[in-house]
């Protein structure tokens, strides 16, 4: 049960005053040291992987890694993409396993915005999957991320807020109220009065990009003004760069000498901020007020009329193209029967990362078309059943 639904977490979050953070991995080393973190204070955690990011690491080798550490944790963890570049982005961050997704359309024209983030919203929620939205720009100045998110701020309005929440359907909204990307100039000036006037008129969790530099004074206004999710990077790396640059110092040579600790680094600096932001010994009752994240497995087994064995074969990956492709199915595998005398000589399984799939997945019309016209003419006295493995 470790990996819950993203929108009970923080909706427990922000009934209760306190803050989870999104905390921004780019290595094994950042995984490692905010699951510890996350451990050892009992904390609910987001474990995000922005997009910006991306060249950093390949996202489809880290997923499975991300996925593991969230399986095998006590306390409750969600995935989340952040920062994502499109629909397609947003599909895919789905299928590889994130339960929570952020496309970012702030620099837009607020139309398009809205347009591009409600197409997002009705894709995800058939899967189950809350959804990120951000209003009003937040710039990078200095750190990694600076170039990144480059331009002047834009504040957000109250009233281009409760617009944009209204025609989205959004599950959260993130805000620009004065953080900036990556390290922070001189000292921050936040617009506080903005942030409590958006919170009283939205009633929503609301999201903060751009934590690092704030002070602890700080941080604990924007938490009792509605911001219940903080997303951080910049310090975990200024951390970790520390630890290395010590490290050199020290005479160190070779990549793991002079990554050595590394991870601790990373995870004393998370524990601080989750002690800071309130998160520290929620993890129970978070567990006991989210769903479950549990995939469901779609299993068809079937006979064949009318065609071949490559003919047969040809229909099966043609299904695997087309239906891994629909959001929400995680993996598709078609097989044949060991035994030549079996009832059923063929089978579909199909991964759904979430029991909403379930419906999307039977109205899309990639689904459709490939069922009416390729297979169900072939497939005869078929077998269907939608299930939860038990444990």
């Amino acid at each position: 049960m470790p990996i819950v639904n993203m929108k009970h977490m923080l909706q427990h979050a922000y009934d209760n005053r306190y803050a989870v953070g999104a905390f921004d991995l780019v290595s094994l080393d950042f995984l490692e040291g905010i699951m510890k973190a996350a451990e050892h204070c009992q904390s609910p955690v987001i474990l995000s992987l922005a997009e910006s990011h991306f060249d950093h690491f390949d996202f489809d080798l880290m997923m499975p890694a991300v996925e593991a550490a969230a399986k095998r944790a006590q306390v409750p963890v969600a995935i989340h993409l952040d920062h994502g570049a499109s629909l397609s982005s947003a599909i895919h961050a789905i299928n590889q396993g994130c339960n929570g997704v952020m496309v970012d359309a702030s620099h837009a024209p607020l139309p398009d915005n809205i347009r591009l983030t409600r197409e997002i919203v009705e894709m995800a929620h058939g899967c189950g999957v809350a959804v990120e939205g951000e209003l009003g720009y937040v710039p990078g100045v200095e750190g990694e991320d600076a170039e990144r998110h480059p331009g002047a701020i834009s504040y957000t309005s109250v009233e281009d807020a409760k617009h944009y929440v209204t025609e989205t359907g959004i599950d959260f909204l993130a805000v620009s109220i004065g953080t900036v990307h990556g390290r922070m100039r001189g000292e921050p000036r936040l617009d506080l009065d903005r942030l409590e006037q958006i919170n009283k008129a939205l009633g929503i969790p609301l999201v903060i990009h751009g934590g690092t530099g704030l002070s602890d004074e700080q941080f604990g206004h924007l938490i009792a003004n509605g911001v219940c999710k903080i997303n951080y990077y910049t310090a975990l790396a200024d951390a970790a760069g520390a630890r290395i640059t010590d490290n050199a110092m020290q005479g160190q040579a070779g990549y793991t000498a002079l990554t050595d600790g590394t991870s601790d680094a990373i995870a004393r600096e998370v524990e601080r901020c989750m002690r800071l932001w309130g998160s520290a010994g929620a993890a129970d009752a978070v567990l006991a007020a989210s769903e479950p994240w549990l995939p469901v497995e779609h299993l068809i087994i079937y006979n064949v009329q009318g065609l071949d064995e490559d003919e047969t074969r040809a229909m099966m990956a043609e299904g695997r193209r087309v239906l891994g492709s629909i959001p929400g199915v995680r993996e598709v595998i078609t097989g044949k029967a060991v035994k030549d005398d079996a009832d059923y000589r063929y089978a579909w399984v199909m991964h759904f990362c979430h029991e909403a799939v379930i419906d999307s997945f039977r109205n899309h019309p990639d689904h459709v078309a490939f069922a009416d016209n390729l297979f169900r003419p072939v497939a005869a006295g078929r077998i269907s059943i939608d299930y939860q493995s038990l444990k």
